[in-house]
């Protein structure tokens, strides 16, 4: 098995891979591709590497069709309906007030404008000017000034620090537009981050998100990245933040998924102590989350992010026919957790299931046995 854990090894310090695996009993090596015996991912249905939807971690046809709709005609009612028609404490509302940011965004990067044309996500603009209480609209400018500073500025600098001030006066106004609406204040937790609130500060912030969502997923996850050792707390602090979420969780929540989050927050950038991935810290968080999965409503919309990191660890404890279970339901969407962190999030997550697949295979697996 040496050659899988060299090919951990170089996933986990970013390297992008294509490699095609052969099938063995007893183990795995590499082999040139279109070799005969070589572990086939689309023997299990599974999309090709450049099929992968890069932008959500699992399907939202709505959301894709009114994003189409927008990018097309530059027109931002359809975007603004259907805020208003999403459910305001739910995960989905928060999702996809990110997607539209993200969208607007990206669109700014790609063609950032001049003298003879207008630039990216000039729809967002227009919304705002000419809906200035649309509540949705205001929820998407603020957490479009968060992207901007995370994407286009350097952490600590004026410019960053700036845009990260007037995303949070567009929180306020957009908290003012909807008042009980938890989203304006989720998007601030990403500003309470990168202005390194102090700690009280925070905790009133955060009361604010309790109050109004206290089950919510997204909103966990983002408060988590302040609790980590990278930002202003510290594993311990982390791992308690996320370890008294998953207490306290209602049953069929996925907040019990949460400690595996803090795990993968606080993970070496690289390891190649082959016993980590059976360590109890990581076994006792891949079981609550293999809980939560297991015990989630099939239609949550969080219930993707939490498969898609299933998938990253599972294949490093070699555990290959539940890293494979995992894979039938979210496979064909990649736009999640740890795939996000690479610059090529597709490459990455094909490395992760070919592992799998051939794992699989090497222990007797095959399409015919695969549970879907």
């Amino acid at each position: 098995m040496e050659i899988l854990w060299v090919l951990m090894a170089v996933v986990m310090i970013g390297a992008v891979l294509g490699p095609v695996l052969l099938r063995r009993r007893g183990g795995i090596r590499q082999v040139a591709p279109g070799a005969p015996d070589a572990a086939d991912p689309a023997n299990y249905g599974f999309l090709r590497q450049e099929e992968l939807d890069i932008r959500m971690p699992g399907p939202d046809g709505d959301l894709l069709d009114v994003l189409d709709l927008v990018q097309r005609s530059q027109e931002w009612k359809a975007a603004s309906q259907l805020l208003a028609g999403t459910e305001t404490h739910g995960e989905r509302r928060w999702q996809r007030v990110q997607a539209f940011a993200g969208a607007a965004s990206l669109e700014l990067q790609q063609r950032p404008g001049g003298v003879s044309d207008s630039p990216g996500g000039q729809w967002l603009r227009v919304w705002r000017a000419e809906a200035p209480k649309d509540a949705g609209g205001a929820a998407v400018h603020a957490e479009f000034l968060v992207q901007q500073a995370w994407r286009t500025s350097t952490q600590g600098t004026d410019e960053f620090r700036i845009i990260l001030e007037e995303a949070k006066e567009a929180c306020a106004q957009a908290a003012l537009l909807s008042p009980g609406d938890p989203v304006p204040y989720i998007i601030e937790l990403s500003i309470a981050r990168g202005l390194a609130y102090p700690r009280e500060e925070f905790e009133q912030l955060w009361l604010k998100i309790l109050d109004r969502a206290p089950a919510h997923m997204g909103a966990h996850l983002a408060a988590l990245h302040y609790w980590c050792e990278k930002w202003h707390g510290s594993r311990d602090l982390a791992y308690n933040f996320a370890e008294a979420a998953a207490a306290r969780a209602p049953r069929g929540s996925l907040l019990a998924a949460l400690p595996l989050f803090a795990v993968h927050e606080h993970l070496p950038e690289v390891n190649l102590v082959r016993g980590f991935y059976q360590s109890e810290v990581v076994t006792k968080a891949v079981e609550g989350a293999l809980f939560a999965v297991h015990a989630a409503r099939p239609d949550d919309p969080m219930l993707a992010h939490v498969r898609h990191l299933l998938v990253f660890f599972l294949v490093r404890c070699e555990r290959w026919s539940e890293a494979m279970n995992q894979l039938v339901h979210v496979d064909g969407h990649v736009g999640a957790l740890p795939w996000t962190l690479s610059a090529d999030p597709a490459a990455d997550y094909a490395v992760y299931r070919a592992l799998a697949v051939a794992g699989y295979e090497a222990n007797g697996g095959s399409p015919a046995t695969l549970s879907h």
